[in-house]
């Protein structure tokens, strides 16, 4: 099977990456069913990179329908190690207007139908990672040097709301959530950040802004063609980082939060480990339950 060292995880927009080299397609199927879609698994900067289009090729599954699990668990399965996420965000803040790149460092979950795939922990295992920083510091200050480098309008640190999706804001929703201080909106990035803490993975966000969302009372309510526009203009800057990015990612192991997120969080003593869960968390806790 293939290996990458680095997984990119294309948002809306983003389905495919032209810059890799050497590619090659791989399907996987792993103990929570099929990822969105084929990897492409390719060299970029002399590194081993994998880039997964969130939604499918022709974005074809909506927030609600992704198997999160899977696609993190994929990564892991091709030996992924640091994770560079893109996502379409609507904006709360008059100065991060659209094309505006956010790096994220925390979240607000008003999801309300994604209860099984928060979490590769159930079926006789219990486990609580450290969540209280959701995003591997390193990496996004790595993406922050990267951005700059190469000209992108960037801001460093913004909490993202995730909501259900897939209708946009009411008018109402969107005035609570600025009020609440809110940066930026999505549907989707959460559930990657907790799972790919869960497994032991370094990631961070890219979080393009397309809209105002629906509060600004002097620009449009956001629709899809507008998210679909603005997202375009900014998917070759996003490329563009991550082209510089790769290239200062570390080779050798970096040891935080992130890549020993289990060490001591998994409550449930061994013996009481279904042989099932064991054999199904294999690729993520194999290193603590010999």
């Amino acid at each position: 099977m293939a290996e990458a060292e680095i997984g990119v995880i294309g948002g809306t927009g983003l389905y495919q990456m032209e810059q890799l080299a050497d590619v090659e397609e791989v399907r996987l199927s792993t103990p929570f069913g099929d990822p969105s879609d084929a990897f492409i698994v390719g060299t970029l900067a002399g590194r081993r990179v994998a880039f997964l289009p969130r939604h499918g090729r022709g974005h074809t599954m909506s927030p609600s329908e992704i198997n999160y699990r899977a696609n993190i668990y994929a990564m892991k399965m091709l030996g992924v190690e640091w994770i560079i996420a893109s996502s379409a965000c609507g904006s709360f803040k008059e100065e991060l207007s659209p094309g505006t790149i956010v790096l994220i460092d925390q979240f607000y979950d008003r999801t309300t139908a994604r209860g099984d795939r928060k979490t590769f922990f159930e079926g006789g295992i219990v486990t609580h990672v450290q969540f209280a920083d959701p995003i591997c510091a390193f990496l996004s200050d790595l993406l922050y040097g990267a951005a700059q480098q190469v000209g992108a309008r960037v801001v460093r640190g913004g909490t993202y709301l995730n909501m259900e999706g897939p209708a946009f804001s009411t008018r109402a929703e969107s005035l609570v959530h600025k009020a609440w201080g809110i940066d930026v909106i999505g549907m989707t990035n959460l559930f990657e950040a907790r799972l790919a803490r869960e497994a032991e993975i370094h990631m961070a966000t890219l979080a393009l802004v397309t809209d105002y969302d629906c509060w600004h009372e002097s620009h449009d309510d956001v629709d899809i063609e507008m998210v679909i526009r603005t997202v375009n203009e900014n998917a070759e800057m996003f490329r563009r980082i991550v082209i510089e990015a790769v290239g200062r990612i570390p080779a050798e192991p970096v040891e935080d939060i992130c890549s020993t997120a289990l060490a001591t969080a998994i409550f449930t003593r061994p013996e009481h480990i279904p042989v099932e869960a064991r054999k199904r968390l294999e690729a993520i806790t194999g290193k603590y339950l010999k």
